[in-house]
């Protein structure tokens, strides 16, 4: 698959504009300051191809890319975070409500900071693949920020914070220096074959 060759689709406000062809969707969330757009233009090789703002919540609706025909990369509004009146909240809540109970997500990919213990909203939504049964991963980003020492029992905490199966990989991440692009580009190949 070329991960060069991708495009902007759609930006859904509500489920009705989500895409009408079903290809597998790979959905990335997060809180909105984890750098979540910064992940999806590592994977993608591309400076600003996903809107990386300097104030956190600038992903305020279902952004559909198209990746080279064989599958969507879904960036999600980021959660917790964002400086937006309490109605802008609940629309995104509900929102986000709409796409995860459509039934269209073949992998997750759930961000978290690697430098920190999972958020309350972070454990909600690993809370939600799991029950759900939906396959996902955790990509610790922010990577390099941490020493070395600090790296192991931080992984062990997001695990146990998380309470993540065992089948459930934590891909450690930097989305400035390109570390785990390539564990999670084998994950996205998997689901877009199965």
């Amino acid at each position: 698959m070329n991960f060069h060759n991708v495009e902007f689709l759609i930006s859904a406000a509500n489920p009705g504009s989500f895409p009408k062809e079903r290809l597998p969707e790979i959905a990335f969330a997060g809180k909105s300051n984890v750098g979540k757009s910064s992940v999806i233009n590592r994977l993608l090789m591309r400076k600003n191809f996903a809107r990386v703002g300097d104030k956190p919540g600038k992903t305020i609706h279902v952004n559909y890319f198209v990746l080279d025909k064989k599958c969507y990369l879904v960036d999600l509004p980021g959660y917790g975070f964002a400086q937006v009146s309490q109605k802008e909240k609940e629309r995104w809540g509900k929102l986000m409500e709409d796409y995860f109970a459509s039934g269209r997500i073949d992998l997750g990919v759930l961000i978290v900071d690697a430098r920190h213990a999972p958020t309350n909203n972070d454990i909600t939504m690993a809370n939600w693949f799991i029950g759900s049964g939906c396959p996902f991963v955790v990509v610790a980003n922010k990577l390099d920020k941490l020493k070395k020492s600090e790296i192991l029992p931080n992984l062990e905490t997001i695990r146990e914070d998380l309470e993540l199966p065992d089948d459930c990989p934590i891909i450690p991440f930097s989305a400035e220096k390109g570390t785990g692009r390539d564990d999670l580009v084998a994950r996205i190949l998997e689901t877009v074959r199965t």
